[in-house]
């Protein structure tokens, strides 16, 4: 599914959501994951604002023309992780705004609700350099937590995804 195109992708994430969005939610356990993907991805984009790296990422972004979310990074999102974001609510975009740019990132930021790790966790040499160390780590631990129900509740829907499709 790797070489699939984004909008492919985009694709047969709304089609699987519309096959089985409902028997997904449904399924023993994952709607408390997916609540519980949403609240440590709040924890996280709080962080984000605390620490700094929010303002920071915007200024770099709207002065140096150009962020870390360039183009491309939406080639690592499955179907299965755009499936979790449709099943967060998250409204999937039917075109990019900048050919610079993340297919998924608008003026406002990033559309998903459900990120890759590397969006999560990404951290570039300037901001390491100015974000006090003791900000990155409290950042770095909510990000994990993040992370590990993510992990989870990718597998699963992955494991349900394969259990439905010949």
């Amino acid at each position: 599914m790797g070489n699939l195109r984004i909008g492919h992708k985009i694709a047969l994430a709304r089609e699987y959501y519309a096959k089985w969005g409902d028997d997904l939610k449904a399924e023993s356990g994952v709607s408390a994951m997916v609540r519980e993907l949403a609240a440590k991805a709040a924890d996280s984009a709080g962080m984000c604002v605390e620490s700094g790296v929010a303002d920071a990422c915007g200024r770099c972004d709207r002065n140096e023309g150009g962020s870390c979310c360039g183009a491309g990074i939406e080639n690592r999102y499955t179907p299965e992780m755009l499936l979790i974001n449709l099943l967060m609510g998250a409204v999937l975009p039917d075109s990019r705004d900048s050919e610079k740019s993340c297919y998924f990132l608008s003026g406002r930021g990033c559309v998903l609700s459900a990120r890759e790790v590397l969006c999560i966790n990404y951290l570039c040499a300037r901001l390491q350099r100015e974000i006090p160390g003791e900000k990155l780590i409290l950042l770095q631990e909510t990000n994990g937590k993040e992370m590990d129900i993510l992990f989870a509740l990718h597998d699963r829907i992955k494991q349900f995804v394969r259990r439905k499709t010949p």
